[in-house]
């Protein structure tokens, strides 16, 4: 409960001046108040007499997003093979290499062994597994998907095609560019196959384990399986 408070108040005084206390009652000029919550008055805010001729700059507040890395699960690591859920290669086994800068998963099939090239995959579309894969000798180190400051290109772009130049005067025009992989991304596909596959075979069955699509049969659960 709140406390009351007894306050004496002359003649022609107002006991509601009192902004944060609630008026009860009154006996010879003492009134008993309450505190009130919120407080009933309010000093109404009257319009400025002066007004700057020009407008004065607004100090702004500029708010940084910290980029933080995204955290990848305990059971993804260099070197395992993990079960692609969704997009082209649906069912597919890869190799993990890495985690890029934007926080996807590089993999590869190998491109020789199943015919899964270099690609970015985010962890939530893949099965991990208990296969692990030595991957110590593929060098990966040029291989990023950060922009270039210069050319707002990284790894992963593609060539995009123009269209043919025409030659005034004559019928023959100029090849166009086809569009596709860059040379970087084709040379650094078979650097990697070539030592991924050599890691490979070293191991029995391993090979034909990342040829074989995962699928389901009548009767399997995937929450009852041991990947």
């Amino acid at each position: 409960m709140y406390q009351k408070l007894v306050v004496f108040v002359p003649e022609g005084g107002n006991p509601c001046e009192h902004a944060n206390f609630l008026f009860v009652s009154s006996h010879n000029n003492r009134f008993i108040l309450t505190p009130s919550h919120p407080p009933l008055l309010f000093q109404q805010k009257t319009a400025p007499k002066w007004y700057p001729t020009e407008d004065t700059a607004k100090s702004i507040k500029k708010v940084i997003k910290k980029e933080n890395p995204t955290k990848l699960r305990s059971s993804i690591t260099p070197g395992t093979v993990v079960i692609l859920l969704a997009g082209r290669f649906k069912g597919k086994r890869v190799v993990v290499l890495k985690q890029l800068e934007s926080g996807l998963l590089l993999v590869s099939g190998p491109y020789k062994v199943n015919g899964v090239p270099l690609r970015r995959v985010n962890q939530v579309y893949v099965i991990a597994t208990s296969t692990k894969v030595d991957v110590s000798k593929v060098d990966v180190s040029g291989i990023s998907d950060k922009n270039d400051e210069k050319t707002g290109k990284n790894f992963f772009s593609k060539v995009v095609a123009e269209a043919p130049k025409e030659s005034k005067g004559a019928f023959v025009s100029t090849e166009a560019k086809k569009s596709g992989l860059t040379e970087e991304r084709k040379s650094a596909q078979a650097k990697v196959d070539g030592a991924l596959i050599a890691a490979i075979e070293k191991v029995p069955m391993l090979k034909d384990y990342l040829k074989a699509r995962f699928s389901l049969q009548k009767g399997q659960y995937p929450h009852q399986l041991k990947f």
